[in-house]
């Protein structure tokens, strides 16, 4: 028993386990945490080929919106005040690392989701070369840099409503509810970055998002195709490889710009009932303390043959935002979000949606915390009728603020 001990005692002292600070060559994103990140501690071999690092990263917030008095019915004593008060955004739990010097892994729950979006990744990824990776699982779908952006490191606590936010469509298809965003997916991509400072990714998905984690999908009747999501983004980093961050106190003597275009095709989507086509542009600036971006996302809607309609929509979407770090650890924000939710020249209806946003980032020092605060209006332009405006914005808040505290370890 004394030389078992012994010898398992030797194993582990091969074993580094510290609050180790960022090493570049283990510096791979997961979506929450960099495996190097020097929040908690990392479990690794003398050599290096076999990293294990447990990660948890948790929001609480409080949420005041009021919306307005257009779609309430007071009859039911509906209120202007709704979905307010506190929230778990996300509470996540999960492990990261390396095996055999070659392949990345991440497996996370979010506990504070529901049903299959419970288990938010899930995924193996397998390098060939610095330009040459294969990842197969539960992941983000390459598409629009806010998504991309590791989770928690945003610049305003909610993402933008051009993103997240349904379009609005002349037809009583409660199935048919598309939105710009495409998020977390089941699928296969192969992806890198060249040594001309090109990054790609091209993936094929289920298309179904977060929701499920079943194989679902058919044969396109339209187009004798599988019914899938297929993805790809194509970037220029001139000045190395752009930090998938908005915002953090550790990443304030960088130099890194990025410009990028992303598209995919969802056929099938939406019950069966359209194909939908998104086309994006990116651009991410990181200078010291100064960070800037800007994104402009198009989607094209085409009904599937069996619904007996040929009309297809058109709608546009993006934003613009930028903060400053005016102290080591506080960095105010402003975001300007617009959103043609009716579809250019498809309905017939003008008018867009027009969000400006300020917020605030306190990073308390030495213990991961992060306090994040932020106010929006949703304001209406451009409708020719009131009935137009007052439809334009169902569902979403006039005014809204957000408090929000992080901790990720």
């Amino acid at each position: 028993m004394r030389i078992k001990f012994f010898l398992f005692s030797l194993t582990l002292a091969t074993i580094s386990l510290s609050a180790q600070e960022n090493t570049p060559s283990l510096d791979m994103q997961n979506g929450v945490v960099p495996i190097a990140d020097n929040r908690g501690f990392t479990l690794q071999s003398k050599d290096g080929r076999f990293v294990f690092k447990p990660y948890l990263m948790l929001q609480a917030s409080g949420n005041f919106n009021w919306y307005d008095s257009e779609g309430l019915d007071k009859a039911y004593n509906q209120d202007n005040v709704a979905n307010s008060g506190f929230a778990i955004p996300n509470a996540i739990l999960g492990f990261t690392g390396r095996a055999f010097g070659k392949i990345d892994y991440n497996l996370c729950i979010n506990a504070s989701a529901t049903g299959a979006a419970i288990l938010q990744q899930a995924w193996i990824d397998y390098g060939i070369s610095p330009a040459a990776h294969f990842r197969v699982g539960k992941f983000k779908t390459p598409f629009t840099h806010a998504y991309l952006t590791t989770l928690g490191e945003t610049l305003l606590p909610s993402l933008p409503n051009s993103l997240t936010q349904q379009v609005l469509l002349p037809y009583s298809l409660n199935a048919v509810t598309p939105a710009f965003a495409t998020g977390f997916d089941l699928g296969v991509e192969f992806h890198g970055m060249t040594k001309s400072n090109i990054g790609y990714e091209i993936g094929l998905f289920n298309g179904t998002g977060i929701n499920t984690n079943l194989a679902s999908k058919t044969l396109s009747d339209d187009l004798h195709i599988p019914s899938l999501l297929y993805a790809g983004r194509l970037t220029y980093q001139p000045w190395g490889a752009m930090p998938t961050s908005q915002g953090n106190p550790k990443l304030l003597a960088e130099k890194k710009m990025l410009f990028g275009l992303s598209a995919n095709y969802n056929v099938e989507s939406e019950s069966e009932s359209t194909n939908d086509f998104r086309l994006g542009a990116e651009f991410a600036f990181l200078w010291n303390r100064l960070y800037l971006g800007a994104e402009f996302y198009y989607m094209n809607i085409a009904f599937t043959k069996r619904q007996k309609i040929s009309d297809k929509y058109h709608y546009l979407g993006g934003y613009v935002q930028a903060g400053y770090f005016v102290t080591r650890y506080l960095q105010p924000t402003f975001r300007y979000d617009f959103f043609d939710r009716n579809g250019v020249g498809s309905t017939g209806t003008h008018g867009l949606l027009n969000a400006p946003a300020v917020g605030l980032n306190f990073f308390i020092p030495s213990c991961n915390l992060k306090l994040s605060a932020m106010y929006e209006f949703v304001g209406r332009w451009g409708h020719d009728r009131q009935l137009d405006r007052d439809i334009d914005d169902l569902g979403i808040a006039t005014h809204k603020a957000v408090v929000m505290l992080q901790y990720s370890f």
